[in-house]
């Protein structure tokens, strides 16, 4: 399926290392894929590399625990990228679940075939670094934001990044990526609105 010009332009910003005359061949590898609210995008266990830019949607990261509680990694929505940390960088099984929250679409790459085209391509190599790069702050965002910030400060950055996405997904999903009970992010939702009124 054909990827829309909008999708093109908005990853073109993002890649912005690469003039966008070099960027037709990596486009030529990617494909657009729908996915239903609901639907699993990567399943535990999975070794597909996938790497993908959100058109549409949002995509929750998770791992279910012994116990059967489920443990949200992260959330990802439009204009962000999302691959499994586990196959890409460590080239092992996923651990996690990517599940859709809602209908969602992506524009999907395989690592193995960027890797192809970067080797024939030696002018897009600096998309590894950009990628790989990405990764990593992310994932070190998230630790440094547990280490440095209270759950409720976290709350307030998730609000200042994307307010809108908390209207989008389940308390309950909210709650377990900032590392606190759905009763606790009500109070932290209570104190925060007491505070506007006064």
């Amino acid at each position: 399926m054909a990827v829309s010009i909008e999708t093109l332009q908005n990853l073109l910003q993002q890649l912005n290392t690469v003039p966008a005359t070099d960027m037709a061949p990596l486009f030529a590898a990617t494909r657009q894929v729908k996915l239903d609210a609901g639907e699993t995008y990567i399943r535990e266990g999975d070794t597909a590399r996938k790497l993908a830019y959100l058109e549409k949607g949002i995509i929750r990261a998770y791992a279910v625990r012994n116990n059967g509680d489920e443990a949200t990694l992260f959330l990802r929505w439009e204009g962000q990228f999302i691959a499994s940390h586990d196959t890409i960088i460590r080239q092992r099984p996923s651990r996690f679940i990517y599940r859709a929250l809602e209908d969602t679409v992506v524009v999907e790459i395989d690592y193995e075939q960027l890797d192809g085209v970067l080797r024939e391509n030696p002018r897009l190599e600096p998309l590894r670094s950009h990628f790989l790069q990405l990764m990593l702050a992310e994932a070190l965002d998230s630790i440094e934001s547990f280490v440095t910030l209270s759950p409720e400060e976290r709350y307030l950055q998730l609000l200042d990044s994307r307010g809108g996405i908390v209207n989008r997904v389940p308390d309950k999903y909210i709650a377990s990526m900032l590392g606190v009970t759905p009763v606790s992010l009500s109070r932290i939702r209570k104190r925060i609105h007491s505070r506007g009124k006064q």
